[in-house]
């Protein structure tokens, strides 16, 4: 019964699939090289406003590392017009909710207000654009508090550990090397006038895409945009060109011994972005390695041969530059990592060999389809699409498009970007070893 729900489910969000975004999207670049993107649904009287800044990890040197991550931080510190913590009033005050994330290719920071308060965003976001304070003793407490988020969620964390090991390897030269919340040795160093660059250089309207979408009228609506952001001074265009990767060609391996209860197997291979019409391919391939229990992986790693107690995996194509498609294995108590490696291996071989059958393919699709569908009912996922694929440069046409391209994928398609992009030679291996707690022991003083 399950499944049929799901297929007709699917059926339906294929069906509407250009319904979840109208063809209405207004796209405006301002004066100042500010890109605004509207798109109205008048379902509920409410607003998601986001601002995407072009700049996260990937745009930080060695030595300045966890820079974006703590400009996010400071963003929230107050302004010339706005003290510490106001703007946080201001939005709860009117209904409203805001935070923000940054990732390797941007930071955002959005609101989600009813339809009549939205204006808030606007005077808000336009006025700690420009206006920002940075203040040397709250600079030292939020580097502080990254400091401690660091320890908390990465060093005394030893999956992290190994997977932001496992990235400094198989990235030799490109930033994606390093960890979006910095290392610690950088962050230990970082100064006020580090941070202050950061925010001149990057904050600034023509680096920088607005995304709006809700309950309004883009043609009430964008002149008060322009009201409070088009007189912001342009600033320097820095380039967002990074020389590419180059090619692997040898198994790399990363190996950490940590506290830990049980071993675990990260294998992760280099994969294009947007930009190579493979990324669709890969995108049903992970879905039919990973996605859920009825995955490959966890068919037969946890069922079958019952040497793992979780499978993973992961691909997003949707990034500036080139990432990983990456899979995973945490072993049963006493498991070996060699066998979790080895079972890893034979079902991409399987993959690679064997075209994958008419029903598991159409299951592929229609769950990735139907996920982001339904995804997209929401104002907020629907703003985020948008400006994920603004700013790392595909374009917001790219979410317009995306489930058709999806669903042109073939069995012959799946085989060959497994063949093509799952070699050995590309391949970057993280293993955790665990290691048991040393005891301490009382020493007697004779």
């Amino acid at each position: 019964m399950r499944l049929i729900l799901f297929c007709l489910l699917s059926v339906f969000f294929l069906i509407n699939a250009n319904s979840a975004y109208s063809e209405d999207v207004l796209k405006v670049t301002l004066k100042n090289g500010l890109k605004v993107i509207l798109l109205e649904e008048h379902k509920a009287p409410v607003v998601t406003f986001q601002i995407w800044y072009r700049v996260g990890s990937r745009n930080e040197s060695t030595g300045k590392t966890g820079l974006s991550h703590l400009m996010e931080h400071m963003m929230f510190k107050g302004t010339k017009n706005y003290g510490k913590g106001v703007f946080s009033r201001i939005v709860a005050k009117n209904g409203g909710t805001e935070n923000a994330f940054t990732g390797n290719d941007y930071t955002a920071y959005f609101e989600n207000f009813s339809a009549d308060r939205i204006n808030h965003s606007l005077e808000l976001e336009a006025d700690r654009m420009q206006n920002l304070l940075i203040d040397p003793d709250e600079f030292l407490l939020e580097r502080s508090v990254v400091m401690e988020e660091r320890r908390t969620r990465t060093d005394d964390d030893p999956y992290s550990y190994l997977i932001e090991n496992l990235y400094a390897i198989a990235f030799l030269i490109h930033p994606y090397h390093t960890p979006v919340i910095g290392w610690m040795s950088d962050l230990e160093r970082l100064s006020q006038k580090d941070v202050l660059k950061h925010y001149k250089d990057y904050y600034v309207p023509n680096n920088a895409t607005i995304v709006v979408v809700g309950d309004f009228y883009a043609d009430e609506l964008l002149p008060g945009i322009k009201k409070y952001f088009e007189e912001i001074p342009r600033g320097t265009e820095l380039s967002q060109d990074l020389p590419p990767e180059p090619k692997q060609i040898g198994v790399r391996r990363s190996i950490v011994r940590r506290e830990a209860q049980l071993s675990f197997v990260f294998s992760a291979y280099h994969a294009p972005n947007y930009k190579s019409p493979d990324t669709y391919a890969l995108t049903v391939l992970s879905n039919i390695l990973s996605e859920g229990k009825s995955a490959r992986l966890y068919r037969s790693l946890v069922y079958d041969q019952q040497i793992a107690l979780e499978t993973g995996g992961y691909y997003n194509g949707l990034t500036s530059d080139p990432e990983l498609f990456y899979v995973y294995a945490t072993a049963q108590p006493g498991g070996l990592p060699e066998m979790l490696e080895a079972a890893l291996d034979k079902e991409i071989l399987q993959l690679q060999s064997k075209l994958v059958t008419p029903p598991e393919l159409k299951k592929a699709k229609n769950q990735i389809s139907a996920s982001y569908l339904m995804g997209s009912d929401s104002n907020f996922f629907r703003a985020m699409q948008i400006g994920t694929a603004e700013t790392v440069g595909a374009g917001y046409r790219y979410v317009l498009d995306y489930v058709d391209n999806i669903q042109k994928v073939t069995a012959e398609d799946v085989r060959r970007v497994a063949k093509f992009y799952l070699k050995d030679d590309a391949k970057s291996v993280g293993i955790l070893m665990p290691k048991t707690k040393e005891k301490k022991t009382d020493k007697k003083v004779k």
